[in-house]
């Protein structure tokens, strides 16, 4: 009989097995020699090496263990045949002064040292040489330390770290089984939604073919477990091995793990888990993550591997409250422990940067080289957009320059020297930019940068004063990023530099088209299901999120009855800049007056900013005092709501009232998505605008260039992003197929077939209004009934 298979890579093998000692975060370049930049180095080395040299080969070795077979993989980067014997040569791109590195890291030499033995293995070697290259990657100075080892010696130390991964390796085989027996026992906790079967079925087809699917979802068609319910069944038809379900915000992971647990009520066995920012699961009152100012970090990895393995043999359950309870039991960082704990569940539930951000992404699934079988679930995907190009772009301040080489003084004159070097030529940019300037190149900026990060990088490891470390390191990972997005640059990018209106003076590699950063990604696993109540246009979505042609695409009608909400349009009041004043502000305000008054309920007003909110609702206040009508009751989003604020802000909503309550928001903002007030705790909502961004540099930029491609560079830089607002902020009154309510979009740019274009298919049916007669229209539909 074939026996189940596990693989590994070499590198991760020594990782997990051979780590120990703390955690310390004050060692800058943890992950240095992962960046592309150490690529390229391996690259230069390479082509340097004389005959008898041979890049990049790919080594194998497999292990009968009980039951299965282990696999363990990778390449080596050097494979030297000379007449002394062959050497496998270890390739390593580090910043640190080569001075100061007085051996091999142990867990680079294991690297080599497996590769040493599958070779020796394969070709009946009795010894082998290994060589352990390091490279500065500021000065491209190199040193090598060199070694031979019998045959034999290697394979006992082999076969000692194997022997140590054989009950985790044989944890995976067994676990597997259970999950998947279970997983053909589970069926659709729910009848079926109109429309519901066949996005479920949509789902399955995708993964099934490997694809990716766009699925434009209102709400009310329950595409949580829609999707999640065929990527389980998909798991246990082998056709993923893990799912990843990504969301930008706390509320949907909330939904996204009771999906998860209805599935559980059938019987499921599934390892699931929410992973939580550091800050809020730390047990320090301060994140710092070293030895001196934290006992968990202290001696962590010396103990982690044996919580983590209690707790995934011993428990299906991984709440936060057990991954919390395990981490005091066995002195461990809580956040630390469940990234360990990640590689061992069958789902993940987490932000979009988990998997997706250069700096923040789960290193042991997309670090560079690592794949899998892993089927990505991507909810409230309209945010990856904007996330996406935040992600992948960076800018250098020259004030923060300035700022660091005053506070240095004359404690490191080297350091310094550097950092006067990158300031004079960013000094040289600014003279000649004026409100802002689209540069071709700054690769002679990224070669003094990629300079003083080396430079840095040594005053880290020297420096003992705590709070001048801290300002180091701060610019140290502004310039890291700036260094590694520079390697990714091409057409996706604009290069440009700007003196913004505080007087501050920026250098900006800018991410226009996010979806081929993305797709690196995304290639990592099998396939990739996008969905939202507000992905429209389709074609905007599949523009900036993908790069492959042949996506699929599904509209789910919406179940609920599209005359229980009455959509008017107001064509007589604009949000434009040239139709604003007292005048406008105060027929904006006559609109939610006379609408709060033809029926009593609560509302939620959206305004394009808190500017213009502010403008409306003196006008209101006024009207109300004039009008003396009917008591309205208001509150305001302010514009740094603490958690606590938020709370208090929606518990009015909760509360029944004889009159109607008019929340004043900001379209875009924390209540315009993700929040839930069904029934009658949302009557209405009132939007006022288009919901476009604000004219600025990095508008104007993507206006020209989707231009430049061709296309629609005004929808795509303002029309889509504000109308996705506009949908967002209206699909806050129809949550549940008991509810009622009205939605009046309040600007004459409505009308405009454009901006009708990316309406949904259930906004066909819509009335024009005024602030006159408003309030009988909606009078006429309340009194209409059902």
């Amino acid at each position: 009989m074939e026996q189940p298979y596990i693989r590994i890579s070499v590198r991760n093998l020594v990782e997990f097995i051979l780590r120990g000692g703390d955690i310390d975060n004050r060692t800058a370049g943890a992950d240095k020699d992962a960046m592309l930049m150490g690529g390229k180095i391996h690259r230069k080395i390479q082509k340097q090496m004389k005959a008898g040299y041979h890049a990049e080969v790919p080594l194998k070795y497999e292990v009968a263990c009980k039951g299965f077979v282990l696999s363990v993989e990778g390449r080596a980067d050097g494979v030297i045949e000379c007449p002394e014997g062959i050497v496998i040569d270890e390739i390593k791109g580090i910043f640190r002064d080569l001075e100061f590195l007085l051996e091999p890291v142990p867990v680079h030499l294991a690297q080599a040292k497996c590769y040493a033995f599958i070779y020796a293995d394969v070709h009946k070697l009795e010894e082998i040489g290994v060589q352990m290259t390091y490279c500065n990657m500021d000065t491209e100075e190199i040193r090598r330390f060199q070694s031979v080892y019998p045959y034999e010696v290697l394979k006992e130390w082999f076969f000692g770290i194997i022997g140590q991964y054989e009950k985790w390796a044989r944890y995976q085989i067994e676990w597997k089984k259970k999950r998947n027996d279970s997983i053909r026992q589970i069926v659709f906790p729910f009848e079926y939604r109109e429309g519901q079967k066949r996005l479920a079925e949509s789902v399955y087809r995708t993964i099934l073919r490997k694809k990716k699917l766009f699925i434009q979802a209102p709400t009310g068609v329950g595409k949580t477990i829609s999707t999640v319910f065929p990527a389980v069944k998909a798991v246990g038809e082998g056709l993923g091995e893990k799912i990843f379900y990504l969301t930008a915000k706390t509320i949907t992971r909330t939904v996204a793990w009771q999906a998860f647990d209805t599935l559980r009520d059938q019987c499921l066995r599934m390892k699931v888990i929410v992973l939580t920012a550091k800050e809020k699961i730390c047990f320090c009152e301060e994140t710092e993550c070293n030895p001196d100012a934290c006992p968990y970090a202290k001696g962590h990895y010396d103990r982690v591997n044996d919580a983590v393995y209690e707790l995934i043999t011993g428990s299906d359950e991984m709440s936060r409250e057990i991954l919390i309870e395990q981490a005091r039991k066995w002195k461990v960082c809580p956040h630390e422990m469940s990234l360990d704990v990640s590689l061992w569940v069958d789902a993940i539930i987490c932000d979009y940067n988990y998997v997706f951000d250069p700096n923040a992404h789960l290193r042991r699934f997309f670090g560079e080289g690592n794949k899998g079988e892993y089927l990505f679930l991507i909810d409230e995907a309209h945010n990856l957009v904007e996330r996406g190009r935040k992600m992948y772009s960076a800018e250098i301040y020259k004030e923060d320059l300035l700022k660091l080489k005053r506070i240095l003084g004359h404690r490191d004159a080297k350091l310094v020297r550097k950092i006067s070097a990158c300031n004079k030529q960013l000094l040289a940019l600014k003279r000649e930019c004026g409100d802002y300037q689209v540069l071709n190149s700054v690769s002679h900026i990224y070669l003094r940068l990629v300079s003083l990060m080396a430079e840095m990088e040594r005053y880290l490891e020297e420096c003992r004063e705590e709070e001048i470390r801290r300002e180091v390191l701060d610019l140290y990972f502004s310039v890291r990023m700036f260094v590694s997005i520079h390697d990714k640059l091409d057409e996706n990018y604009m290069i440009y530099s700007e003196l913004e209106d505080t007087g501050r003076f920026k250098l900006q590699l800018f991410c226009v088209n996010p979806a081929k950063r993305l797709q690196e990604f995304l290639d990592k696993g099998n396939s990739t299901v996008f969905f939202s109540a507000t992905l429209l246009p389709i074609h905007y979505y599949k523009k900036l999120l993908s790069t492959v042609k042949d996506d699929y695409a599904i509209y789910a009608e919406s179940p609920f009855d599209a005359k229980k909400r009455k959509l008017l349009i107001g064509a007589d009041v604009s949000t434009k800049y040239t139709r604003r004043g007292k005048e406008m502000y105060g027929r904006y305000a006559r609109y939610l007056i006379e609408t709060a008054c033809a029926k009593a309920g609560n509302y939620l007003a959206f305004f394009p900013s808190y500017r213009f909110m502010e403008e409306v609702y003196e006008e209101f206040l006024e009207m109300l005092k004039e009008d003396a009508k009917e008591e309205i009751e208001y509150v305001m989003q302010s514009q740094y709501m603490s958690e606590e604020a938020r709370e208090i802000f929606l518990e009015n909503f909760e509360e029944a009232k004889e009159h109607s309550l008019i929340g004043f928001c900001v379209m875009g903002g924390i209540f315009s998505e993700g929040i839930d007030l069904a029934e009658d705790k949302l009557i209405g909502a009132m939007v006022v605008g288009t919901g476009l961004p604000q004219v600025c540099t990095e508008r104007e930029l993507l206006k020209a260039y989707f231009d430049s491609q061709g296309l629609q560079g005004f929808d795509y830089a303002y029309l889509y992003p504000g109308m996705n607002k506009v949908l967002q902020s209206a699909g806050r009154v129809i949550r549940t197929d008991v509810d009622r309510g009205v939605v009046l979009l309040l600007d004459e740019r409505f009308l405009d077939v454009r901006y009708r274009e990316t309406f949904p298919r259930e906004w066909k049916a819509y009335e024009l209004c005024t602030a006159r007669n408003v309030s009988q229209k909606v009078q006429e539909f309340w009194n209409g009934g059902i």
